[in-house]
């Protein structure tokens, strides 16, 4: 029986199988990767994970990284899995190093399909570490867009941070119905064919929001989202009109599990640029997984 070397991994609560297809008898032919991901992140059945992380070769960059969803659907960017991915560079020694002010961090520059991706680590101990995310540039940002969601006419943003998400201003978040409401957006004719992803998310203060997200693909809430953390922080900062002229602006973050990220970007007219986001990331445990078909 054939056997996949794994790294289970997780950031914020998003949990995530990595395998590393450039080794010798990890590559799956064919729909091989859309099975794996369904069959391993399993909760019940497999290892379990919010989704797969499939490392390739790369021409230009340093290594390409795949995202797969527990439905087998395969996905254009993953913040959160960027981070698993940053850490687990550093732990398998495949990440470079650099001097940054008084700290040495290593980093790598990886391949996605919304396009390349830069990851830094720092305060590496031994299976964890804090990684800052470069994502690419945003354009486009839609603001306060009538929807009609179960029979109510509300106003939503729309943005896409590598995946296309649809944020949502709620009071008293703690209560908002998020697999019932996030579901009905997500299938929202106004987002077909390719759907979106439905970040709720309240205001705490001037630069600090809470967030939670309803994932496509995963078709459910999930802890944390990258990519969803970004969206509600640039949306946020947008609908608060102002900090242009080029300057570094700062979003904190809450997600489901209470973890505190950070988001950095810059903006000039229409244009968000500069990206980043941090946040801790944790290597759970490595193994051998059986394939079962």
């Amino acid at each position: 029986m054939k056997k996949i070397d794994f790294y289970k991994l997780q950031a914020s609560g998003n949990d995530f199988v990595l395998i590393d297809a450039r080794k010798k008898g990890m590559k799956l032919s064919g729909p091989g990767y859309k099975k794996f991901a369904q069959e391993s992140c399993s909760r019940k059945y497999g290892i379990g994970a919010d989704g797969l992380l499939v490392i390739e070769e790369s021409k230009k960059y340093d290594f390409t990284m795949r995202i797969f969803n527990v439905d087998g659907s395969e996905a254009e960017m993953c913040g959160n899995g960027a981070r698993c991915v940053g850490l687990w560079a550093a732990l398998a020694g495949s990440a470079k190093k650099k001097k940054a002010g008084t700290l040495t961090v290593e980093w790598n520059s990886f391949e996605t399909v919304a396009g390349p991706i830069q990851v830094q680590v720092s305060q590496k101990k031994k299976n964890t570490a804090r990684v800052r995310v470069q994502l690419s540039d945003v354009v486009g940002v839609k603001l306060d867009m009538p929807l009609d969601v179960a029979g109510r006419k509300i106003h939503v943003n729309y943005i896409n941070t590598g995946v296309p998400h649809t944020v949502v201003f709620v009071d008293g978040i703690d209560d908002v119905a998020v697999e019932k409401i996030g579901r009905e957006i997500r299938f929202h004719k106004e987002f077909s064919p390719y759907g979106t992803n439905v970040d709720f998310v309240e205001e705490e203060s001037s630069t600090r929001i809470k967030i939670r997200t309803y994932e496509r693909g995963v078709e459910s809430e999930t802890e944390a989202c990258g990519t969803g953390v970004v969206a509600g922080a640039i949306v946020f900062n947008r609908k608060q009109k102002g900090g242009d002229n080029d300057r570094i602006q700062q979003v904190e973050v809450s997600v489901k599990n209470g973890e505190k990220l950070r988001v950095f970007f810059r903006k000039k007219k229409q244009i968000i640029y500069d990206v980043w986001f941090e946040g801790n990331a944790y290597l759970v445990y490595q193994g051998e997984y059986p394939l079962h078909r």
